[in-house]
């Protein structure tokens, strides 16, 4: 029997727990910044909707690659929602968390990450039946004490921080048994796309996937 996205998800990030952000104006940007992530060992990618072809860079990267899990982030409304759904999305990710959202994501059968910071927050995801959250900021948010501190209560739910998380703390998020992966832009610097260098990026995600390893070995 085939595996579910949701469960294709969670094997890929049990192996590589880090997924990378992706902020394009360019397709053929995206394209070969996903493709330099691959190469260093990372499957799961999030194309972050900040940008006003955001969208045609999240179809052309499910266009072009066959061994890729495409994520949509920063997803603010139910609308977006439909339109990252539409281009083929196979996850979605907010920065916070909005009930319309979350319920359209758990309807459509998309794996969902709403972003949470607080107690409140993570009791409301909760609620919703989501037992995976982002948590975000997760540097401003109190880190690797607070996340501890929500692991305590929250004894089945599971987080991702993204927000300050870089190559130099990455194994401090990972270390803890609630985290199921990592987000961030640090694999994706701007100057190093601006400048074409994709084996930087390679390079990045390489270490990424090694200091994983070695923090859950």
């Amino acid at each position: 029997m085939s595996m579910d996205i949701a469960e294709q998800l969670n094997v890929r990030l049990a192996a590589a727990p880090v997924v990378p952000l992706i902020e394009a104006s360019d397709p053929d940007v995206a394209i070969a910044t996903a493709k330099a992530l691959h190469a260093g060992g990372l499957s799961v990618v999030e194309l972050v909707l900040r940008t006003d072809a955001a969208l045609e860079c999240l179809s052309a990267i499910i266009a072009s690659t066959s061994d890729i899990i495409v994520g949509a982030g920063t997803v603010l409304t139910v609308e977006q929602a439909k339109a990252v759904e539409a281009r083929g999305a196979q996850f979605v990710v907010s920065p916070g968390l909005v009930d319309e959202v979350a319920k359209f994501c758990i309807g459509a059968g998309l794996p969902f990450y709403g972003g949470t910071m607080t107690a409140g927050e993570v009791q409301r995801a909760y609620a919703l039946g989501l037992r995976t959250v982002k948590f975000f900021p997760a540097k401003l948010a109190g880190g690797v004490p607070m996340l501890k501190a929500l692991s305590s209560v929250f004894r089945d739910m599971h987080f991702m921080p993204t927000g300050g998380v870089s190559a130099n703390n990455l194994s401090e998020f990972l270390a803890l048994p609630s985290v199921i992966a990592c987000g961030g832009s640090w694999l994706t610097p701007k100057d190093l796309i601006a400048a074409g260098d994709y084996d930087a990026i390679t390079r990045l995600a390489q270490e990424a996937v090694e200091i994983a390893r070695r923090t859950r070995a």
